[in-house]
C-alpha cells in the first residue's frame, strides 16, 4: 500500500488559498495603503459604512477598471528587464560553482553566478541617469507611475512560469544525461499542491545566445533582488518629487536593504546549500516569492514613506542601525561556525565545546551559538528584519485636501498643498509596514518545522537527543 504524501502548508486546500490568495493580497495592500487617501484608506477605518463607491474613490482604482491593472507598453518594458538581467547573467564576468550532489546521480550542476555585478551594473547606470535627470529620471517616474501595471505584470509572468515548470516536469525521466530530478515533496500526484510546491528539483533552460539557465536559481538572486533595491530608489525619487527633500527614515531602510541584497548576491555561491535549491522545486510558491512577494511587499516600507515622511534624527537612525547589526551579527557568526565545523569539527575553536557524534558518523554541535538554540541564526535574521519596518514608526495617515488648516506635530505638507496628517490614523498603517517582519517571523518558524522534520528522519534517534540537549527551537528562552 502506498504511503500518504506529506503535505505542507496546508496541503491542497492551503496551496489553493495561496495560488489564488496571495496575488490578491498584493493587490489589498497596495490599494489599502495608498497615495490617495490614506494608509489605511480612511473608508476601511469605518466599516459599518463601507461601500465599493465609497472605497473606490479613496485609493488607485484605474479610470477603465480592472483593465487597467495591465498594459502592453509596461509590460513590455518589464519584459525588456528581465531580457537585461538575462543579458547580464550571459556577458558579465561569473563565479562557476558546483552544488551539492543531487540522490539520483550522485553528481552536482555547475552554477553560473554574477548577480552582484548584475545589479551593480544597473545602479551604476541608474545612478547616473540620476544625475542628469535628478528625481525626474524616467526609470524612477515609470514605476512609481506604473507601480500596479508592473505587480500585475509580475504576478502573470509567476504564473507562467509556474506553468511552465509543471508541464515540463512531466519528461523527467530516471537516469537521464541532463541530470533533470524531481523535488522529494513536490509529485505527490495532487497537482495543485504539486503546481504551488514545485514538480522538478532544479529545472533548466538552453537558449540561443545565453546557454543552459538554472531558472530557479537565477530566478532566487536576480530579477526580484535587484527589482526590490530599484523599487526602493523609486520612492526615493518620489519622496524628492512630493516634498522636495529625503527624510533620513527612508534612507536608512533603502541602505539597510540594499545591503542586504547586495551581500547576499556577493556570496550567492552560499545559495547552494540551501533549502530552496536543494530540496524545493521550482513551483508557484518561488516563482511567487522571488518575482512578486520579494521586491512588492518588502519595498512597502519605502512606498509607504513616500508618502509620509518620517524624521528619525541621530539617535533613531543609531538605535535602528544597531538593532541591524546585532542581528547580522547573530547571524553570520552563527552561520561562520556552522560551516566551520562541517568542513572541520576538529578545528581549534571548536576544542572546549560539546557535540553528538552520530551514528551516520558525523557530529552535531551544541556548544557555541549552536547549544543556545536550534537555530539561534534564524533570530539573528528575523533581527535583521526589523530595521526594515521599525523607521515607519506607529504608522498610518490620512491625506486631506489642499487648504486643509492643520498644524503640529505629525502633519507634514506637500509641495502641491495637500495635507498629510496621522490623526485617525496612527497605528493602523503598521498592519501594512509591519507585515513583513510578522510574515518573516511566521515563515522562519514554519521553515524550522521543515528542518526539524528533515533532520529527525536522517539522524533518528540521534535528534532526540540532541533535541534533549538542545532545548530552544530559535529564540533562547522563548522558543
Amino acid at each position: 500500500m502506498a504511503a500518504s504524501p506529506k503535505y505542507e502548508f496546508g496541503g491542497p486546500i492551503g496551496a489553493t488559498g495561496i495560488v489564488f490568495g496571495l496575488p490578491v493580497l498584493m493587490n489589498v495592500l497596495y490599494f489599502g495603503c495608498n497615495d490617495v487617501s490614506g494608509c489605511p484608506a480612511p473608508a476601511l477605518l469605518e466599516p459599518r459604512s463601507l461601500t465599493w463607491p465609497k472605497l473606490k474613490e479613496q485609493i488607485p482604482w484605474p479610470q477603465d477598471g480592472i483593465w487597467g491593472f495591465a498594459s502592453w507598453e509596461v509590460t513590455g518594458w518589464l519584459f525588456a528587464y528581465y531580457f537585461l538581467s538575462l543579458v547580464l547573467y550571459r556577458v558579465l564576468p561569473a563565479q562557476h560553482a558546483l552544488g551539492t550532489k543531487l540522490r539520483e546521480s550522485g553528481r552536482p550542476l555547475e552554477y553560473r553566478f554574477n548577480a552582484f555585478h548584475a545589479t551593480v551594473f544597473q545602479l551604476v547606470g541608474c545612478g547616473v541617469g540620476t544625475f542628469i535627470y535628478g528625481a525626474d529620471f524616467p526609470v524612477w517616474t515609470f514605476i512609481t507611475d506604473n507601480y500596479l501595471q508592473l505587480l500585475t505584470g509580475n504576478i502573470i509572468l509567476s504564473y507562467i512560469i509556474s506553468v511552465y515548470a509543471y508541464i515540463t516536469s512531466f519528461s523527467v525521466r530516471k537516469g537521464n544525461p541532463e541530470m533533470r530530478e524531481l523535488a522529494p515533496g513536490g509529485h505527490t500526484g495532487n497537482l495543485i499542491y504539486d503546481f504551488f510546491i514545485g514538480r522538478e528539483l532544479n529545472p533548466r533552460a538552453t537558449l540561443p545566445f545565453f546557454g543552459e539557465v538554472d531558472i530557479k536559481a537565477w530566478l532566487e538572486m536576480r530579477p526580484g533582488l535587484t527589482g526590490w533595491v530599484l523599487l526602493n530608489m523609486a520612492f526615493i525619487a518620489k519622496q524628492y518629487r512630493t516634498y522636495g527633500f529625503v527624510s533620513d527614515s527612508i534612507v536608512v531602510i533603502a541602505l539597510v536593504q540594499a545591503y542586504y541584497v547586495l551581500e547576499g548576491q556577493y556570496a550567492e555561491a552560499g545559495l547552494l546549500s540551501m533549502m530552496d535549491i536543494t530540496t524545493d522545486g521550482l513551483g508557484f510558491m518561488l516563482g511567487f516569492g522571488d518575482i512578486v512577494w520579494v521586491p512588492f511587499l518588502y519595498s512597502t516600507q519605502c512606498r509607504y514613506l513616500s508618502v509620509y515622511p518620517v524624521h528619525l534624527g541621530w539617535a533613531g537612525v543609531a538605535a535602528i542601525s544597531t538593532v541591524f547589526a546585532i542581528g547580522l551579527y547573530i547571524f553570520r557568526s552563527s552561520n561562520s561556525q556552522k560551516y566551520l565545523f562541517r568542513e572541520n569539527p576538529d578545528d581549534p575553536a571548536f576544542a572546549n565545546m560539546t557535540y553528538i557524534q552520530t551514528k551516520r558518523g558525523t557530529r552535531l554541535l551544541t556548544g557555541g551559538w549552536w547549544g543556545m538554540a536550534r537555530h539561534i541564526n534564524y533570530f539573528g535574521d528575523w533581527l535583521q528584519s526589523l530595521p526594515f519596518c521599525l523607521p515607519t514608526g506607529i504608522a498610518g495617515y490620512v491625506i486631506l485636501p489642499a487648504g486643509s488648516a492643520l498644524a503640529g506635530a505629525g502633519v507634514t505638507k506637500m509641495l502641491d498643498g495637500r495635507v498629510v496628517t496621522q490623526e485617525g490614523a496612527a497605528g493602523w498603517g503598521m498592519l501594512f509596514t509591519y507585515f513583513y517582519s510578522a510574515w518573516f517571523a511566521f515563515m522562519l518558524i514554519h521553515r524550522e518545522g521543515r528542518d526539524d522534520a528533515a533532520c529527525a528522519e536522517k539522524y533518528g534517534q540521534d535528534w532526540v537527543e540532541y533535541k534533549r540537549t538542545v532545548r530552544w527551537k530559535i529564540l533562547p528562552g522563548v522558543y
